[in-house]
């Protein structure tokens, strides 16, 4: 809520492919070095710092979805249930491919073994974020949600 008790307006599909696009930059930046050949130990220590933040940022982004966006449009449109499991179905999905390229990261994995999961990673984001937008901007143009940006979709 704003300052003087008065609800902020919010563009939320327009806060929800900024934070889609961020985090598809984020990604495509770590990608690219693995794929420029760059040596496995630089390319790992920036990786831990990457799954570090990018994990942690997907993962609140996830996260605030499920639980402030998702019941709020569920509440609105009882129609969009069965679309909101899928996309907190895909939420788990991607939390557990995070994990394993946490894992991965952790054991100083192979650049070919770490180019495999980020590219899993990569596969499952951009499906989801795609589905997700197609199925939700319009209704995100009209929602109204007292709540600020980064406690919906996550601190980007």
């Amino acid at each position: 809520m704003a300052e003087g008790g008065q609800t902020r307006l919010v563009a939320w599909s327009r806060e929800m492919r900024a934070v889609h696009e961020r985090l598809r930059e984020a990604l495509e930046v770590t990608r690219r070095a693995l794929a420029e050949g760059e040596p496995a130990r630089p390319v790992t220590r920036d990786l831990l710092l990457f799954c570090h933040g990018f994990c942690a940022a997907l993962t609140a982004h996830h996260e605030g979805e499920d639980h402030s966006l998702f019941p709020a449009i569920a509440a609105r449109h009882p129609g969009l249930r069965d679309t909101l499991d899928r996309l907190r179905q895909d939420h788990s999905m991607i939390g557990y491919l995070l994990s394993g390229l946490s894992a991965a990261v952790a054991r100083d994995a192979a650049p070919g073994e770490l180019a495999r999961h980020l590219e899993g990673v990569w596969a499952i984001m951009e499906s989801h974020f795609r589905y997700e937008e197609r199925q939700l901007l319009t209704v995100l143009e009209t929602l109204s949600l007292d709540a600020e940006p980064g406690d919906v979709f996550g601190p980007l």
